[in-house]
């Protein structure tokens, strides 16, 4: 079963029309192999009640299975996405956002800027992404792979599952030791 994402782009001069938004178009081209729809997408002004307004409204009244944030997440005194983040999600999943920041270091120092944070609000999972379509990359990298069994978790669709050094197995479907 596919999922519905919501791609929320901060950015004031992206919100005036002075810069395209490029982070936007790599989340969908690295969402088009999975069974993801995108259904909404906005660019908006690096404003706290802004973007905590529409994380909520695509969480609550669109339902949302997933929603990603790109950019805000610095040091600069406009970048406050993970102060919107914070502001509507009820529990953290800061293992998405750690997992991030690893895989942004094996790239450059900087990464350890981001500010990015993870969590959920209902059924709905919002991750928050760098500004620039490269970090978008490199963040994403890590998180993709779990990605569908993150959401299926969160839907309640996801059986009993253990761990195998290729990735996530139901149990019974192997991954388990078997009797010789």
């Amino acid at each position: 079963m596919g999922f519905r994402v919501g791609i929320l782009t901060v950015s004031d001069k992206g919100a005036r029309g002075q810069r395209d938004d490029t982070s936007g178009g790599a989340i969908r081209e690295l969402l088009a192999g999975l069974e993801a729809q995108v259904e909404c997408y906005e660019v908006v002004p690096d404003e706290l009640d802004v973007i905590a307004g529409r994380l909520r409204a695509w969480a609550d009244e669109k339902r949302l299975d997933l929603i990603f944030t790109s950019g805000g997440t610095g040091l600069s005194p406009r970048d406050v996405t993970p102060e919107a983040t914070l502001a509507v999600v009820d529990r953290l999943v800061p293992g998405i956002a750690d997992a991030m920041r690893q895989e942004g270091l094996k790239q450059t120092p900087m990464a350890m800027l981001s500010r990015a944070v993870a969590g959920l609000r209902g059924r709905t999972l919002i991750v928050n992404l760098p500004g620039s379509e490269r970090a978008v990359r490199h963040n994403l990298a890590p998180f993709l792979p779990v990605l569908a069994h993150a959401l299926e978790t969160l839907r309640g669709e996801a059986g009993d599952h253990v761990a195998t050094p290729e990735g996530v197995e139901k149990a019974g479907q192997g991954g388990g030791a078997s009797a010789a």
